[in-house]
């Protein structure tokens, strides 16, 4: 799970107004609120230190979400923008707040990254710096979390940053709503309060359906899209106009239940959600209106939450939790490459104190410096300081992509010089050589270059990814033969295999590609009932495009993703296998010829990236064995038990491990791009191997292995 949360704006005084006249009520500081600050940065840095003692503590984010939404509001309809300078004014103080703490944590992180980190995480991290001073991270994520190879990164130093640029986004639009909703209830003669609330209202409505919607039906990208966000920023915003009513009406023993109704709501979501829990959605109401049952009745008797939340710890926690959140992330990320090891609970408390170390001299010497700079209204410095600060962060990364960019160029460069000189032990060739081949301690491509070293498809977006509705559909070379390649990501990775010999051979190669899903009879399971039935639809329009003549012959091979539908990973193979078997057979009573490709071993259940592994260790740090590199293929299995003369198959493990070792670089090339897709490199390489199991296949001759 990608790191979740957010801090708000801080505030001393909050005014709420009464009537369109505004005669705001002073309500002064808010002891509860600077606690429930501390709680929910508490909750966040908890769940990413200890994620197993705090399942649920990703809902801080959702705390401070209805905070900054409470004072935020508060303070514009204390004092409604009317005009373009209103509007810059207030803008211009979120800047001088927010972003000069954000743009130092920002440039600190890519400096140390640069250092710390494996050069294979240089490109992301500097493409999330980029994303993160722009403050669209939160876009960056929801797009990358809808690629099933964007899953298997390590996440960035900078992902916290998702939740901070929702925010900017909602003080960028919020002001706007205000301004519309005064200038209506001037323009209709009605309480410009009332009827803003209404406008708050609808638009929290519409966005809690948004984020319902897309919760059940792209769960992953709806964690960080901001209008399934906003409707929790919206409800603060409702507090802020009914609080001021509403608080003075309610007993005081009701101000008190309400309020420590709200503590357990939270709570109980902090300790009960996890990673299965779908959210944010309508479980997101809990944390939601805790929250906001907390600062609506502002209770401050003795029996209240308010008598733990003003203890001096706290207060100071809450003062300081904006830098907190900023700085515990980085550290988190980068301190495990800094010591060369996973983190205990010794790194973990280190990570503690220099995270409240460093918050503490931002808070001091950065946050209260700049939020008092240019007293006398003075925008152009702010609006300039921003501007640069966005530049300077977007330079420093793109000069990193560049670099590495500059890297990958020459490595494709030393690879043809290689191919050119007809290199007798490159990739799998050195396998086949057997003892001819010297050892060679090269890394072709070098890992930070490997990591991005895939098959055309992905550039050519040959994929259909969630939710499986995409029927793409991309050909390869123009020859007679006509050759489909079907399956999923597992399927793709031979595509430069197949284009080396569609070149020699006269083929042409047309994929029916998809990301995680797998064409077979049998359902499968997905986060949503949607995407289940899309890939069984998927599965079903492939075979309708590939079956009887269609092709000369089809290729295909997958990877078991996820589970049978109803079932779990220990019973998921028996039915796995009858769904292939019934599908296969589709083909082959059509006359189908089929060449199933077996799935070689992959390190993906021991390590989560060979190139990642690669640039932090040695090579036989980062090699395995047949054994540990094992996972089920029921599509193999299948091929074999139903031992049909239409359905060959083929087995390639040979050029994978050999005398019981599974080396990550096999004749200086490195043989997977994460933790399970081989490189283009070395998949080109296996061409020659490939070859005879494919021209059987076209003969119809009886299958073999």
């Amino acid at each position: 799970m990608t790191a979740r949360r957010k801090t708000i704006s801080r505030s001393v005084t909050d005014t709420v107004p009464h009537r369109a006249g505004f005669t705001p009520k002073v309500q002064g500081f808010r002891y509860d609120i600077q606690g429930l600050r501390a709680l929910a940065v508490s909750l966040v840095v908890i769940f990413h230190l200890w994620p197993g003692a705090l399942t649920g503590g990703f809902v801080g984010v959702d705390v401070f979400f209805v905070i900054s939404g409470y004072l935020i509001t508060a303070h514009l309809v204390a004092n409604p923008p009317r005009t373009v300078r209103d509007l810059a004014s207030f803008w211009g103080r979120r800047i001088r707040r927010l972003l000069p703490a954000a743009f130092l944590v920002l440039l600190v992180t890519a400096v140390a990254a640069r250092i710390l980190a494996p050069s294979t995480q240089w490109a992301a991290i500097a493409r999330e710096i980029i994303a993160s001073a722009l403050y669209v991270e939160n876009w960056a994520l929801a797009s990358a979390s809808v690629d099933y190879l964007a899953a298997e990164n390590a996440p960035t130093p900078s992902q916290h940053f998702w939740s901070l640029s929702v925010e900017e986004q909602f003080y960028l639009f919020w002001p706007l709503v205000i301004l519309a909703g005064f200038w209506l209830a001037r323009k209709w003669g009605a309480n410009a309060t009332v009827l803003t609330g209404f406008v708050m209202l609808g638009l929290a409505a519409v966005s809690l359906a948004v984020s319902v919607h897309t919760t059940a039906s792209e769960p992953a990208s709806a964690y960080f899209i901001t209008p399934a966000r906003i409707w929790e920023l919206a409800v603060g915003g409702l507090v802020a106009v009914i609080g001021p009513w509403a608080a003075p009406r309610l007993a005081g023993p009701v101000r008190i239940l309400l309020a420590w109704t709200g503590i357990a709501g939270i709570l109980l979501a902090g300790f009960t959600y996890d990673g299965a829990t779908p959210f944010p959605g309508y479980t997101a109401l809990l944390p939601v209106l805790g929250t906001a049952l907390v600062i609506l009745p502002a209770a401050q008797d003795r029996l209240s939450p308010t008598h733990l939340l003003r203890a001096k710890p706290l207060q100071w926690l809450g003062d300081v939790s904006y830098s907190v959140y900023l700085w515990h992330w980085p550290l988190i990320m980068l301190l495990p490459y800094a010591t060369g090891g996973e983190r205990g609970w010794l790194e973990n408390a280190v990570i503690v104190v220099l995270t409240v170390v460093l918050a503490w001299l931002t808070k001091t010497c950065v946050e209260d410096k700049f939020r008092s700079a240019h007293p006398s209204g003075r925008l152009t410095p702010t609006y300039r300081f921003a501007a640069a600060g966005m530049i300077a962060l977007t330079v420093l990364g793109s000069a990193q992509l560049g670099e590495v960019h500059y890297r990958q160029q020459m490595a494709g460069e030393q690879l043809e010089e290689l191919k050119k000189g007809g290199d007798g032990c490159l990739g799998a060739a050195a396998i086949a050589s057997g003892d001819e081949c010297p050892p060679d301690n090269r890394m072709i491509p070098e890992p930070a270059v490997a990591k991005n070293d895939r098959s055309d498809a992905y550039r050519d977006n040959c994929w259909s990814n969630e939710p499986f509705t995409e029927r793409p559909v991309c050909t390869y070379g123009n020859g007679d033969i006509e050759i489909a390649l079907v399956g999923n990501s597992h399927a793709g990775h031979w595509l430069p295999a197949l284009q080396v010999l569609a070149e020699r051979h006269n083929w042409t190669i047309t994929t029916f590609l998809v990301s995680r899903c797998n064409p077979t009879d049998a359902q499968l399971e997905f986060d949503t009932d949607e995407m289940t039935e899309n890939c069984h639809a998927y599965g079903e329009w492939v075979m309708e495009q590939t079956k009887g003549k269609a092709f000369d012959l089809v290729i295909t091979s997958e990877r078991q993703s996820v589970p049978v539908h109803g079932t779990s990973w220990e019973t998921t193979e028996a039915p796995a296998v009858e769904g292939y078997k019934s599908y296969l057979k589709q083909w082959a009573d059509a006359g189908t010829k089929v060449l199933v490709i077996k799935d070689p071993p992959y390190p993906g259940n021991e390590i989560s990236s060979i190139p990642d592994c690669l640039a932090a260790k040695d090579v036989d740090s980062c090699s395995g064995t047949p054994e540990s590199w094992h996972w089920m293929d029921p599509l193999d299995q299948a091929a074999r038990e139903l031992a049909h003369p239409h359905i060959h198959r083929t087995d390639m493990d040979e050029y994978f491990c050999t005398d019981g070792v599974c080396p990550a670089v096999v004749g200086s090339v490195v043989t997977y791009f994460d933790g399970s897709h081989i490189t283009a490199t070395y998949a080109r390489t296996l061409a020659p191997y490939l070859q005879e199991p494919i021209e059987k296949a076209l003969a119809g001759q009886p299958p073999t292995g």
